[in-house]
């Protein structure tokens, strides 16, 4: 990531070098902010750190396994052969003698679904290349799963386990799954129309997408641990994913570092989706995908209100996100409530968007309890943006900007805080999108440096303080439509022409205000 190289001063940001990491505010405590080659996975130490989160966390720590080792060429396994069985039998019999490593060596190696077990680490060596088929009877028999949040019988993951303690993906080499021209793909169930084809009146176990006379299916994850507990993953590459790449659901005490995705054009390639999980770490990984990068979920809508099962205990440090449309990203499926999420020490370098949120009116749950800090962006589109609408073409006229009277399935955005921000490029600064009968509430913004083409675009908001900040564009409009409660304390806006111009329209607006600002005379313009 190269840096603009100027700086400025603020009244409570004494030094703010982009060309460097360091700002230091008025009571002289430094923050540093990482740059690109920093963070990632080429920068994964060996040790686990301490965690340190603003709620209350457990110390994970690294698995241990016997020392019982398999290779899978001892059962068999032939490079460029369907493989299959051999990897699953060394994982069977590793399992079954009280646990240890089943390694795939150096090499190339054909696979279908392999189901991981208790105690037992499936370690890719640095070298070995694992296909995975495109054949949806490599994926056979159907298995619990939970596919965009909803539950099912089908795919399941190409790496899957359910019901498992103490498992772990391991080493140096690479997966690599059957992209998208295969047969998995084009009996994919559609995440257009999702709905339609969901039997939601019948238990999870009885609806059962299993590809047979051409019927749908839904696409396999690439590793997808489901219902299990002390969960690690640790160094591998993963890309071209006929879907979601690394997606733990309903699972407890997860670490995953050092981990590298490349799904770049491949759309649904979401790099890590963490579903309904407690406690868990990701670190020191770096992503390049075709859809989100991390994206934090918690089911959805009708079957995830059933579940209801939330999101919890998240910390993601130290990670690099290059490619994809959104660096961390809450939802859009958010039945189950995600909450207590800490995010610190990351670089976006080229997303589209750098911190989002998202839901729709029919997804219910929503987000609170969400921490960001020591956050360096470079971004395509929008820095920080709060989507909770969508688009007419998945929810329908709910997307409508109109007051609808609330229900089970509206969900909420609340309690957002993000500080030591330093935003290199973006196209807004800030960008909101409430529901509104459920507008975002209390987020606060505080110690930023950014440069965007556009400032802020503030809809449906309650609660908002944007203070400590520099604010450089060549716009110099703040639009705001039924906004309230909104403080700009100590800001510094750097625009074409040094005036500022606040643009406000809608009934419910009120209450906004400036303090300690340059320039000093915001005008404001009523629509």
């Amino acid at each position: 990531m190269k840096t603009t190289g100027w700086c400025t001063k603020a009244i409570l940001i004494t030094v703010f070098a982009l060309n460097g990491s360091l700002f230091t505010t008025q009571a002289q405590v430094n923050v540093v902010i990482p740059m690109a080659d920093e963070v990632g996975a080429a920068r994964m130490p060996d040790v686990i750190a301490p965690i340190s989160a603003p709620f209350d966390m457990p110390q994970l720590t690294k698995p241990t396994f016997p020392d019982y080792m398999l290779s899978i060429t001892k059962k068999g396994a032939k490079q460029k052969k369907l493989a299959t069985e051999a990897i699953q039998a060394a994982i069977d019999e590793v399992n079954q003698k009280g646990g240890g490593t089943v390694v795939i060596p150096k090499g190339v190696w054909n696979t279908g679904r392999i189901i991981l077990k208790s105690n037992v680490n499936l370690h890719i060596a640095e070298g070995a290349v694992v296909n995975f088929s495109g054949e949806i009877k490599d994926y056979l028999p159907v298995v619990f799963t939970r596919s965009a949040g909803v539950e099912g019988m089908s795919m399941g993951a190409c790496i899957y386990a359910n019901g498992q303690d103490n498992i772990a993906v391991t080493g140096k080499g690479k997966l690599v799954g059957p992209g998208r021209d295969c047969q998995l793909w084009k009996q994919n169930i559609g995440y257009g129309s999702f709905d339609k084809y969901i039997a939601y009146e019948k238990p999870a176990t009885e609806r059962i997408y299993d590809g047979r006379d051409g019927s749908k299916v839904f696409l396999p994850t690439f590793i997808g641990p489901i219902n299990c507990t002390n969960v690690y993953i640790e160094g591998v590459s993963l890309e071209a994913c006929v879907f979601w790449n690394i997606v733990p659901t309903y699972c407890e005490n997860v670490i995953i570092r050092g981990v590298t995705v490349n799904s770049v054009g491949l759309p649904m390639g979401d790099g890590m989706d963490i579903e309904s999980c407690r406690n868990v770490l990701i670190e020191y990984c770096t992503l390049a995908t075709g859809d989100d990068c991390f994206t934090i979920k918690s089911g959805r809508g009708i079957d995830g209100l059933r579940v209801n099962k939330p999101t919890e205990n998240i910390v993601l440090r130290y990670n690099l996100t290059k490619i994809g449309h959104g660096g961390i990203t809450c939802g859009s499926e958010t039945a189950g409530m995600i909450r207590d999420v800490y995010a610190h020490d990351c670089v976006f370098d080229g997303t589209d968007v750098g911190i989002r949120f998202k839901t729709r009116r029919p997804r219910g749950g929503g987000g609170e309890n969400l921490y960001y800090e020591r956050i360096r962006m470079r971004t395509k589109a929008t820095a920080i943006h709060f989507d909770m609408l969508g688009s007419s073409m998945y929810v329908g006229s709910q997307a409508a900007r109109s007051w609808m009277k609330p229900d089970e399935f509206t969900p909420v955005y609340r309690n957002v805080d993000i500080k030591d921000l330093i935003v290199e490029d973006a196209s807004y600064f800030v960008k909101v999108s409430g529901i509104p009968e459920s507008p975002a509430r209390n987020v606060n913004i505080s110690n930023v440096q950014s440069k965007s083409q556009k400032l802020i675009l503030a809809q449906d908001v309650n609660g908002m303080v944007i203070e400590n900040a520099i604010l450089k564009s060549p716009d110099n409009t703040i639009r705001i439509t039924d906004g309230r409660n909104i403080l700009f304390k100590n800001v510094t806006f750097e625009v074409n022409g040094g005036q500022v111009y606040e643009k406000v329209d809608g009934k419910l607006s009120e209450n906004i205000y400036f303090k300690d600002c340059k320039p000093s005379d915001i005008k404001v313009e009523k629509e």
